[in-house]
């Protein structure tokens, strides 16, 4: 990888945007996360496990996981109508099916977990930071997981692989790909491409992915310690 291609906003291709993150920031969910990544903020509420409405939905032998991943109307440089759109529905379903698998749903007969995702701000990668920020959610709401999960996206800009594409980017990139990954487990919970990737690009996309995944998990891990450290020092 060249590291003299500069990106619109500086960085080289295998850096990430700037990370914050942040749990408990909801008093009446169950657990709750904010997280930003770059210009990209994003906004998490979970709520479970709880009896499930309606009755007839429930697994006899397994929670079901409900999410909604919605655009807030002014997320994007043009309004956005409030109601949901085909790529909000299936984006719900594909952050969904990638955090289930972190969660140990056969706990929880009976009941549904809701994971509620509001983007307050739009500047790509939008699926990635969702799912960063519902995994620390349901830390926070102290829902068993196997491990949790962490994403990022990586693409083809301008003929250089890259970590981390923001909408600039994002719109004229050869092609896109999002990962997330149970790291401890060496278990990957969603894989999608947009575009093209010659074998050896996809390679190279592909361990950009997992080493951008490792910084993000640390991320994630320093800012769950630092909140249970220091309500364990006020208990102290």
């Amino acid at each position: 990888m060249s590291t003299e291609f500069i990106r619109v906003d500086g960085r080289l291709p295998d850096q990430l945007r700037p990370i914050k993150m942040v749990v408990g920031v909801l008093d009446r969910a169950d657990g709750s996360a904010y997280v930003e990544q770059g210009n990209t903020k994003v906004l998490v509420a979970v709520y479970g496990p709880r009896e499930i409405h309606p009755k007839h939905q429930a697994s006899l032998d397994s929670a079901i996981v409900r999410c909604r991943y919605h655009m807030a109307p002014f997320s994007t440089k043009e309004r956005k109508t409030p109601a949901p759109s085909r790529r909000e529905v299936e984006l719900s379903k594909v952050i969904k099916d990638a955090l289930s698998q972190a969660i140990f749903l056969e706990n929880f007969p009976r009941t549904s977990i809701d994971i509620f995702i509001e983007v307050l701000e739009a500047d790509g990668g939008t699926r990635c930071a969702s799912i960063n920020a519902c995994s620390l959610a349901l830390a926070n709401a102290g829902i068993p997981l196997r491990d949790l999960v962490s994403s990022v996206a990586v693409g083809k800009y301008k003929g250089h692989i890259v970590l981390d594409l923001n909408d600039e980017e994002d719109e004229v990139a050869e092609a896109d790909m999002p990962i997330a990954i149970m790291l401890s487990l060496n278990k990957i919970t969603l894989l999608q491409v947009n575009g093209v990737l010659t074998e050896e690009e996809f390679k190279q996309a592909f361990n950009l992915a997992v080493k951008g995944s490792m910084e993000i998990n640390r991320v994630q891990r320093e800012t769950l310690r630092s909140i249970y450290a220091s309500i364990k020092g006020e208990e102290d």
